[in-house]
């Protein structure tokens, strides 16, 4: 049995569309432009540290190839899941993501990208792009290659607190004024389809990756309705917003004492509103937003008290 949660420090990343608002969970941010917090990774890209107890300065990585027991004995050649809070100041380039298998074939061995997103906050009238209009692969390509992007993106408003499953081939992007929780696949790899004609630091636009996009879109847009399930007994309201083949997602609302049982593989808890106390076996473990912890394999009973939201995934 594994006594203890495992704190992780996150890794931030620049991003032309990122600003402060990550702040608010008490980050101190590397750059004025701040539009990512990897908070669960162990992507080559960017891996995040345990900050406490005997495996204090391992990465999520490192956990992964040495320490297999904590997640269970789960087979893979890596971790699967990878948590981000996004502060999109700005709106995000229109973006689609492959599947499994055309990213193994077409980059170098990657996963594809199956993803969801939870909108912490959001500002009045906020929106985001989700889906298309084409209902045939020719039409989708014509207005692709015409520009015509008024009539090929789906925009729909957002408000705090919504959820959204956004599976591989989806065309996607947030946009200004939100801050969402990103769960998805162990991925980096995204096909960037429109970008607003916005230039980088150095004045050049953005690369585009059309063809790749054209590749993987799903026409018609897929509208897969979410199998909401909620939980709610004193002291804790439990909403299961989707629990797919990658991954499942809960919010866990505490209000007092709750006891919960890790009987998963792992599970990952970013506390984003609140504070509160998680309890083992005598130790108490302080939590505030902006932390985030893993649950191991075998840990068993526990308890969670005060008043927090936390944003929690497993496989």
């Amino acid at each position: 049995m594994h006594a203890q949660p495992l704190f992780f420090g996150p890794v931030f990343k620049e991003r032309i569309w990122g600003g402060s608002n990550l702040a608010s969970f008490g980050y101190e941010l590397p750059f004025e432009q701040t539009g990512e917090c990897w908070a669960f990774s162990a992507h080559p890209n960017g891996q995040s540290t345990v900050e406490n107890g005997e495996l204090a300065g391992k990465t999520l990585g490192e956990l992964w190839e040495q320490h297999r027991e904590l997640f269970g004995h789960l087979p893979g050649d890596r971790f699967p899941l990878l948590t981000k809070i996004l502060d999109a100041n700005h709106d995000l380039s229109v973006q689609v993501h492959p599947d499994d298998g055309y990213a193994m074939e077409h980059e170098q061995g990657e996963l594809g990208k199956t993803e969801c997103w939870y909108v912490i906050d959001c500002e009045e009238g906020a929106e985001l792009i989700f889906g298309h209009h084409a209902r045939t692969k020719e039409e989708l390509e014509q207005w692709i290659d015409e520009g015509t992007w008024d009539q090929l993106l789906r925009r729909i408003p957002i408000k705090k607190g919504d959820f959204f499953y956004v599976p591989s081939g989806t065309v996607h992007a947030l946009c200004k004024g939100s801050v969402v929780l990103e769960t998805q696949q162990n991925s980096d790899t995204t096909y960037r389809l429109y970008d607003y004609d916005r230039r980088d630091a150095s004045g050049s636009l953005r690369e585009l990756h059309l063809d790749k996009s054209k590749d993987v879109i799903t026409v018609p847009h897929a509208m897969d309705s979410l199998n909401i399930q909620i939980d709610a007994v004193p002291g804790k309201k439990v909403t299961q917003y989707v629990n797919v083949n990658h991954f499942t997602v809960c919010k866990w609302e505490i209000d007092g004492e709750a006891e919960f049982v890790q009987d998963q593989p792992f599970l990952l808890c970013s506390v984003i509103e609140g504070e509160g106390t998680l309890i083992k076996a005598g130790m108490s473990y302080r939590l505030k937003k902006g932390m985030h912890f893993l649950v191991p394999h075998a840990f068993g009973d526990f308890k969670l008290s005060g008043s927090a939201q936390l944003i929690v995934s497993h496989v």
